[in-house]
């Protein structure tokens, strides 16, 4: 396929103008003056004309696609079986796709459900995004999201789960390192789970196999032992403590030095924040992200979808919070194309448009790197060659 555009986006804050992709068995052929691409078509290549922006598919690097959204998302999950939880994962991975997210990070299910589906869709038997899983995340007795299945005691426990979630197809292992708020009967968020053995033995686990490792925590020691375990990708980071927030610029220091990953897993309802926190502790968190930002900590994109109202198609408004941070448009589509692919292990897969590459491609009207409400205007999505329009999104 030859797809055409009035700009294509080849590179951090760079158009091409007049551009052109062309597409073949999935892959980036070629990209480049539109002239000189259709020279390298067939007379029988099919064409997609457009007049707006090519850019790369975005990518979501924190979502539950077992969770669904509403104000309490674990009653939800504990009242279904897991045929109906599967079917209504398939349409919540084509709510993510249609609204122009073409590679998803589910950090959590149960059962194995959310590796089910990425076979599905991997095979062309259901659309959506391609999901990167980690099977059923660790946690300890007790511990946050123990309901899906993860609890481990010890280093031989934390090492066989690895192993299980590795032998299902997991391309990420999920060490939940602190309490979260989705557990009301867990930890506390700024509270540590494991000991330092444990969590040693499950990032040497995947690391043997070479599988990533990501680590929810909130609290700052939590944050502290993730990065001296040496995890890949540290998510919320909220630098939490019993009594307020400690942002440790030496410990921001070894995750920049050591190129971890930071995805605060921004809710697409960032604003209502204050609300429910309070103006000053909402204002307080915000500037975490921020100092990191500042510090040079690298930021990758993701929404939490599926937790309390985070639904499956907020990606583009949760970036609206780096914009309200003082993030550029690049900036910020860099966290969800180049950045997250980095991030995830796949940047010499996606998340640039570059010959060998997985056509994932977002078409766009309007310019988004003047304008970040133009990635709203979804006109095509393009999940490894494979064409979707955003009119038949799922309800």
């Amino acid at each position: 396929m030859l797809i055409t555009g009035g700009r294509v986006l080849v590179g951090s804050g760079t158009y091409l103008e007049d551009g052109a992709v062309l597409v073949k068995d999935g892959l980036i052929a070629a990209v480049g003056p539109r002239k000189e691409v259709e020279e390298q078509a067939g007379a029988d290549t099919p064409r997609f004309a457009f007049d707006g922006t090519i850019m790369p598919g975005l990518i979501d690097a924190h979502v539950h696609l077992v969770f669904d959204g509403s104000p309490d998302p674990v009653a939800g999950l504990q009242t279904s079986t897991d045929e109906v939880l599967l079917e209504d994962m398939r349409h919540r991975a084509e709510q993510l796709l249609r609204s122009g997210v073409t590679t998803a990070r589910d950090l959590g299910d149960r059962g194995g459900l959310a590796l089910r589906l990425a076979a599905e869709i991997s095979e062309g038997r259901t659309p959506g995004p391609r999901i990167v899983s980690a099977g059923t995340p660790a946690t300890t007795v007790g511990g946050h999201c123990h309901f899906l299945g993860g609890e481990i005691t010890g280093e031989a426990e934390a090492r066989d789960l690895v192993r299980r979630n590795l032998a299902a197809g997991a391309g990420v292992i999920k060490a939940m390192v602190t309490g979260g708020g989705l557990t009301k009967d867990g930890p506390k968020s700024h509270e540590s789970q494991f000991t330092k053995e444990e969590l040693g033995a499950l990032v040497d686990e995947a690391h043997r196999a070479g599988v990533p490792v990501a680590a929810h925590a909130h609290g700052a020691d939590g944050i502290a032992a993730a990065v001296e375990a040496g995890v890949d990708t540290i998510e919320h980071c909220t630098w939490m403590t019993g009594g307020g927030l400690d942002f440790r610029q030496d410990v921001v220091q070894q995750i920049i030095d050591r190129g971890i990953a930071v995805c605060p897993a921004v809710s697409p309802h960032w604003q209502m924040l204050p609300r429910i926190f309070g103006e000053e502790r909402a204002a307080a968190m915000f500037d975490m992200v921020r100092r990191m930002a500042d510090a040079g900590v690298r930021l990758v994109a993701g929404t939490d979808a599926g937790v309390q109202r985070a639904g499956f198609d907020g990606l583009v408004p949760a970036l609206s919070f780096y914009a309200h941070l003082g993030l550029t448009p690049a900036a910020i589509i860099d966290m969800a194309t180049s950045e997250a692919a980095t991030a995830l292990g796949l940047d010499t897969t996606t998340g640039r448009i570059t010959p060998g590459h997985r056509a994932d491609l977002l078409l766009v009207d309007g310019d988004p790197l003047s304008d970040l409400g133009a990635l709203k205007n979804v006109r095509a999505v393009f999940v490894g060659g494979e064409h979707y329009e955003p009119t038949s999104a799922a309800e």
